[in-house]
């Protein structure tokens, strides 16, 4: 509290109690209607791909690939399997 009002960040600070619950939320709108689909599971940081194909693995993967580069957000090739 200040002198003339509560305090309201306008940032996400490191180390903050909620930082992994406002993370998964943020994922879960990237996305939401993949996830709807009942092939894509998102856990904080982990995306799972679950397919009957490889092609169509292939394209909902490149499709989260899109949407997490248009978000500024990035894979670490090595975490991947």
């Amino acid at each position: 509290m200040t002198s003339e009002r509560s305090f309201e960040p306008t940032v996400i600070f490191f180390g903050i109690t909620n930082s992994p619950a406002t993370f998964q939320v943020m994922m879960n709108k990237l996305l939401r209607n993949l996830i709807n689909t009942g092939k894509v599971a998102v856990f904080i940081d982990d995306v799972i791909v679950e397919t009957e194909d490889e092609e169509e693995h292939d394209e909902l993967v490149a499709e989260i690939i899109k949407r997490l580069k248009e978000n500024n957000l990035y894979v670490k090739l090595e975490k991947c399997k």
